[in-house]
C-alpha cells in the first residue's frame, strides 16, 4: 500500500457530490481503503448525481440528501470530519451562460456556505477542491502551469476562479487548511452520458457506441489533454493526509502528449468498433466561449506528491467503453 493510502483506515471523510461522477469513484476507493465515507450530494437532476454509482457502498459509509447551501443540515455532518473532498457543483460551461444566476448559486455561494459552516464550526477537516483549468481561459503558452493568468471566457470558469479564491481566502485568514486542484477533461465509468453540460468526451463516448456520428467543430484539430478518472482520484487522495499538499497550494492535473479532437475521436471509434467522423461548422453559442488549444502542466503536483499519471488514453478509453457496454442503461 502506498504512503498516501495508510493514512485512511478508519478516518472519517467527507465527499460532496459524492453521487456524482468524480466523486462516486473517489468514494468507492476510500471506502475500499477502510475510511467511514460521508457522501454529501443535493442530487440536483441533470448534474450527474446517481445513486447506482455507489453501489457496493459498506454499511460502514453513509449517503446524506443535504445541500450545501442548506448550512443547519451540513452542520452536524461536519463532526469528526478528518478530511473533506469538495467535488460538487455544476460543470456545464454552456449552461453556465444561458442561466448564470444558477450556476452563481451552484459554484459560489454553494462553496462558500461549506466553507462557512467549517468555519463556524471551529473543526479543521482538511478541504481539497476540486477546480477546472478552464480558469486559464485562452492560453498564452502551453502547457499552462498554475501562474499562467487567469481570465476565463465563461461564467463557470468565472465562478470556479471565486470558489478558488474562497478556499483561498479561509485558509489565509481562518486557518482551514485548504488546497486546489485543477482538473483537465476527466473521462471514465460512473459519468453522466446526456446532456449537453458534461464535456466533450461522455458525449463522443455515447454518441460512437451508438455507431453515430462524431461532430468536429472546426475538424477537431485543437488541442487537449485528459485523465482517467482513476488517475484522478489517486491525485486527490495524495492530497488529503497532513503530511501531503501544503495548504493553499493550487496544483492542475494533467497528461503528455496532448491530443487533437480529431485524433482523440479516431482512436475511439477503433476502440468502440462503431461511428464516423464529420467536420462541422462552430455553432455561435460554443464558438464564443471556446478556448482553443488547451493542455497544462502537472510537473508541480508530480514534485511535491509524486503523482503522474498511469493510464494511457487508449486503456482509459478500452476501459470506459467496456463498463458502458454493461452499465450503459444507468447513465444514457
Amino acid at each position: 500500500m502506498d504512503e498516501h493510502l495508510d493514512w485512511y483506515p478508519g478516518r472519517s471523510v467527507l465527499v460532496t457530490g459524492g453521487l456524482g461522477f468524480i466523486g462516486s469513484n473517489l468514494a468507492l476507493t476510500l471506502d475500499a481503503l477502510g475510511a467511514r465515507v460521508t457522501i454529501v450530494d443535493s442530487s440536483i437532476p441533470g448534474l450527474g448525481a446517481n445513486r447506482f454509482n455507489v453501489e457496493g457502498l459498506s454499511d460502514r459509509s453513509q449517503v446524506a440528501a443535504v445541500d450545501l447551501r442548506d448550512t443547519a443540515a451540513l452542520a452536524p455532518l461536519l463532526a469528526g470530519q478528518d478530511c473533506i473532498f469538495n467535488l460538487a457543483g455544476q460543470a456545464s460551461h454552456i449552461d453556465s451562460m444561458t442561466d448564470p444566476l444558477a450556476d452563481l448559486d451552484l459554484n459560489g455561494r454553494a462553496q462558500l456556505c461549506l466553507l462557512e459552516a467549517v468555519r463556524a464550526s471551529g473543526l479543521r477537516p482538511r478541504v481539497i477542491f476540486a477546480s477546472t483549468r478552464q480558469v486559464y481561459g485562452r492560453p498564452e503558452r502551453l502547457p499552462a502551469t498554475e501562474d499562467h493568468p487567469v481570465r476565463p471566457t465563461d461564467i463557470n470558469g468565472i465562478h470556479k476562479q471565486a470558489a478558488e479564491h474562497y478556499h483561498r481566502l479561509f485558509h489565509e485568514v481562518y486557518e482551514v487548511p485548504t488546497v486546489v486542484l485543477r482538473l483537465a477533461n476527466v473521462y471514465g465509468p460512473r459519468q453522466l452520458m446526456r446532456g449537453r453540460g458534461q464535456g466533450f468526451i461522455p458525449i463522443f463516448v455515447r454518441t460512437a457506441m451508438e455507431d453515430g456520428t462524431l461532430s468536429l467543430f472546426g475538424g477537431g484539430h485543437q488541442e487537449r489533454d485528459a485523465n482517467y478518472v482513476d488517475d484522478v482520484v489517486d491525485a486527490f487522495l495524495r492530497c488529503g493526509p497532513p503530511t501531503g499538499a501544503a495548504p493553499g497550494s493550487t496544483y492542475n492535473l494533467g497528461a503528455e502528449p496532448p491530443f487533437t479532437l480529431r485524433s482523440f475521436a479516431k482512436t475511439l471509434v477503433a476502440i468502440a468498433g462503431a461511428g464516423t467522423l464529420a467536420n462541422v461548422e462552430w455553432p455561435a453559442d460554443r464558438a464564443l466561449i471556446d478556448v482553443g488549444s488547451v493542455s497544462t502542466d502537472h510537473s508541480s503536483i508530480t514534485a511535491d506528491l509524486g503523482w503522474k499519471p498511469t493510464w494511457s488514453l487508449a486503456d482509459g478509453l478500452e476501459a470506459t467503453v467496456a463498463y458502458y457496454r454493461l452499465h450503459g442503461r444507468h447513465y444514457w
